[in-house]
């Protein structure tokens, strides 16, 4: 374990005093690298001593069966992202994509969780404490019970976007009546959170050429969906193989006992057991858009 940090800490800091070098390589030619004083790779090597600490200690005390993957860096170049093939709409370019996953190699995956009727101060902190990333999308019938509890959480790095104002069927609207559902949403979120949104999730993830039309005029720029739902005892999948693959993105619900048979904390539990002991780490989704 000591050796790895160290080696860890060594690159790290190399990095890191890389443009140092590359000055004193122009003021007196070529020098080599040199490597970093012996107590910075110490006090670097404790501090991911630390965190690894610290996540394990998380670990146990949510209860899951290993340490949760940490994510890669995300990518300098953010991936194309494209309507997935047969949720494409006609008639018009340039809409916001409709798309159930990201295009990448890695082993990773993103969690998104919809409407807002749950609202658990301890999974606030389970996710705090384990540090896993996640997408809220919310619906303001169940959010305005508790606007404050979706401040906490984005205090805490989640960003909050457009689930409509109250979860209707939208393919059965009009193209005005569905954007005042899309539009409305996000003034509700611009004015309680600051910040309007560019993801949109259509309720129950259906749409048709209005709802991205509406979408792209209340300032939406991609309109993710799912490729697997979890719930706090199991798993529904997309795709015919029942598989999670890189690049999927996961949905789930602020719900709890009364409409599962578990808490968010099972549901949370039953997410990363899964995707732990597959190999995948829980990655942020605006990162690769």
């Amino acid at each position: 374990m000591r050796g790895g940090v160290a080696a860890l800490a060594v690159a790290a800091l190399a990095s890191g005093c890389a443009q140092d070098a590359s000055e004193v390589r122009g003021a007196a030619g070529q020098q080599p690298l040199q490597a970093p004083p012996a107590r910075a790779l110490d006090a670097y090597a404790s501090k991911l001593r630390a965190a690894h600490a610290a996540r394990v200690a998380a670990a146990k005390r949510w209860k899951l069966e290993k340490v949760p993957l940490t994510a890669p860096p995300p990518p300098a170049k953010k991936p194309e992202i494209k309507a997935r093939k047969g949720f494409e709409v006609t008639g018009q370019k340039n809409l916001p994509p409709v798309f159930t996953s990201i295009p990448t190699k890695e082993k990773i995956v993103f969690l998104t969780i919809d409407d807002g009727a749950e609202k658990d101060p301890a999974f606030l902190r389970m996710m705090s404490e384990l540090k896993i990333p996640y997408t809220a999308f919310l619906s303001d019938y169940l959010a305005k019970e508790d606007y404050g509890y979706f401040k906490k959480m984005q205090d805490r790095g989640v960003t909050l976007n457009n689930h409509t104002l109250h979860h209707p069927y939208l393919p059965g609207l009009s193209y005005a009546e569905q954007k005042r559902e899309i539009c409305g949403m996000q003034d509700v979120i611009e004015k309680r959170y600051g910040e309007r949104p560019t993801l949109f999730r259509p309720p129950y993830g259906n749409y048709n050429r209005d709802t991205l039309r509406a979408a792209k005029a209340c300032g939406i720029e991609y309109a993710p969906i799912w490729n697997e739902e979890v719930f706090a005892d199991h798993w529904d999948y997309r795709e015919w193989d029942r598989k999670i693959h890189p690049g999927d993105i996961v949905l789930t619900h602020f719900r709890g006992e009364d409409d599962w048979g578990g808490t968010m904390r099972d549901m949370v539990r039953e997410f990363l057991d899964k995707v732990t002991a597959e190999g995948y780490a829980v990655a942020r989704l605006e990162d690769y858009l």
